[in-house]
């Protein structure tokens, strides 16, 4: 038994008890673990909605290891936090998945699992360096990386996001190098294997009975060296400029949608694949309408006289005018229902509806007529009411 502390580079794994089960071919370990009840696919990798693909992985690895069936066997509740963390990258490290679950959770999510990639715990101690210990072979570092994925916040209008439009975006981002294709050095010479860590990008250093591995200090953990690096990107193998896309914004999105362009985000390292983009809409708020989802909400006014008598008005939608007729005798607060004439449901499936509320309007100025026309109704009209619905507002108003 051991009960010791290491610090790889900026990572510190810690080991408590650990124990060597001496069998056939099988190492196993058995490590203390506490669980933390996480549900959000965010929460259960411990990253912020806005981490990068390289930082979502980083965090499912570590988890991994500590979770990992073989480092806790018989852990019930080791094994089932190993399958939370393994289903939450699963998502997140998809960027289609990621985008349909930031926009609908859990509910736009299906089954499906992963195999997070650690067969045993070899394939563990591999992920810290320590592979070597085992028998194992130290690998060349690979140079090629994705491109980082980009944002952009997009504000429209409500009447925009009902009907959809084309926007023209100017996205500034790092595109590869055409000067070196991306390479980095100039052109008719190529990077050098660095000599330090035989292209690993890593040195390894011995303490005590482990391998500890460091990023190479000569090549940066590049695993290569730019003797003459090209002119136009400095050795970078990138270069910054600004880049204009039309991006078609469909009917019924509404604030926190996003839509995914494929491969307009950062250009890769080193000839890698480009990230992507992602539009991330606000719509703002309207003056007249407020939104729930596909329903619209409203309010009319309306005088005593159109109330009382009943009338025809006219109310605001999204396309136009529309006719509401008000019956005679409607109450101030009663709700009239336009149907389809609310928000497109995104994806083409109809529409909602506007909700009207009826809004009684005194007047604050009497012209002589209508001051004595009201005189006049004062005299004959029955000011007992029995309205049991008024009698059980007015109690709730005052307790």
């Amino acid at each position: 038994m051991w009960a010791d502390a290491f610090r790889i580079s900026n990572f510190k794994f810690e080991i408590s008890d650990l124990r060597w089960i001496n069998s056939a071919d099988q190492r196993r370990l058995t490590i203390d673990n506490r669980l933390m009840a996480k549900r959000d696919y965010y929460e259960v990798l411990s990253v912020s909605r806005t981490a990068t693909e390289a930082e979502i992985k980083r965090a499912y690895r570590t988890l991994a290891v500590k979770h990992h069936p073989d480092k806790n066997p018989g852990d019930a509740a080791s094994e089932e936090k190993f399958k939370e963390c393994a289903e939450a990258y699963a998502v997140l490290s998809d960027s289609q998945k990621r985008a349909q679950y930031d926009r609908f959770g859990h509910q736009g999510m299906g089954g499906g699992g992963f195999d997070p990639g650690f067969s045993n715990i070899e394939d563990i101690f591999d992920l810290f360096g320590f592979g070597d210990m085992f028998g194992g072979r130290s690998r060349t570092r690979s140079t090629v990386q994705r491109g980082s994925d980009l944002r952009y916040d997009l504000e429209i209008t409500l009447e925009e996001a009902a009907a959809g439009k084309e926007e023209k975006l100017r996205i500034p981002r790092l595109e590869k190098c055409e000067e070196c294709d991306g390479k980095g050095a100039e052109k008719g010479s190529t990077a050098e294997t660095c000599i330090t860590c035989a292209g690993s990008g890593q040195t390894r250093y011995q303490q005590g009975f482990f391998s500890v591995m460091r990023t190479c200090a000569n090549c940066q953990g590049k695993g290569q060296i730019i003797r003459n690096p090209c002119k136009q990107c400095s050795g970078a193998g990138r270069i910054e400029k600004e880049k204009t896309l039309e991006v078609k914004i469909p009917a019924g999105v509404e604030t926190g949608s996003r839509l995914r362009v494929t491969g307009e985000g950062e250009g890769g390292v080193n000839g890698g694949p480009s990230g992507d983009l992602f539009v991330v809409l606000h719509v703002k708020e309207h003056d007249i309408f407020e939104r729930q989802g596909a329903n619209l909400y409203s309010a009319v006014p309306v005088s005593f006289a159109q109330a009382a008598l009943g009338a025809e008005v006219k109310v605001r939608t999204l396309d136009g005018e529309e006719d509401l007729k008000i019956p005679a005798g409607t109450q101030t607060g009663t709700v009239f229902r336009l149907k389809s004439q609310g928000m497109p449901a995104l994806g083409g499936r109809g529409k909602g509806d506007l909700f009207v509320a009826v809004t009684l309007i005194t007047p604050k100025t009497l012209t002589k007529q209508q001051r004595k026309l009201l005189e006049e109704l004062a005299e004959v009209e029955d000011t007992e009411f029995t309205d049991e619905s008024f009698i059980e507002k007015v109690r709730n108003i005052f307790g």
